[in-house]
């Protein structure tokens, strides 16, 4: 509880609704804009020159047409869309994908068919969503014996199904 208190300390104040991040729009498409007032991800779209229909399994880069330059200690997290994943079986394969605030390439989301039916993407769609979230560099202490604990070295389902 105390380190959630301390980054809610360090990284907001609570006049800050927003955090402005730079961006650079090379598609012919708006700005990701939040779609309800408490939204956490705004959507991304697809910047194609034509449709592309992703075959069941296949795995694509797709374009946005977008740059950012998120700042120090906080990072863009890609991830897939919950309707398109469950009215498609779409998703995003390196979920959540990871933007480092020191890179300045176009965005691109990697769609992975899970289905089995080819789906059409196309120029506009909405494909992703991407929210930006504080983020802390680890700064390593080795040690020889870690803390124990109840849960110690049980892991994978070991806190039940249900």
């Amino acid at each position: 509880m105390k380190f959630r208190e301390n980054l809610k300390k360090k990284f907001f104040k609570k006049e800050d609704k927003f955090l402005e991040v730079k961006i650079v729009n090379k598609s012919k498409h708006p700005l990701p804009s939040y779609k309800t007032e408490l939204s956490a991800g705004m959507d991304l779209i697809a910047n194609l020159e034509e449709s592309y229909f992703l075959k069941s399994l296949e795995r694509k880069l797709i374009l946005t047409g977008l740059y950012l330059e998120i700042p120090e200690g906080y990072e863009a997290q890609i991830r897939a869309r919950s309707g398109l994943a469950l009215k498609k079986g779409i998703g995003v394969l390196n979920s959540p994908g990871t933007i480092d605030a020191d890179y300045r390439g176009e965005i691109g989301i990697i769609l992975i068919n899970l289905s089995d039916k080819e789906v059409l993407i196309k120029d506009g769609d909405r494909i992703a969503q991407i929210i930006i979230a504080p983020c802390l560099q680890a700064k390593w202490k080795p040690v020889e014996i870690l803390e124990e604990t109840m849960r110690g070295k049980k892991g994978f389902g070991s806190t039940g199904l249900n």
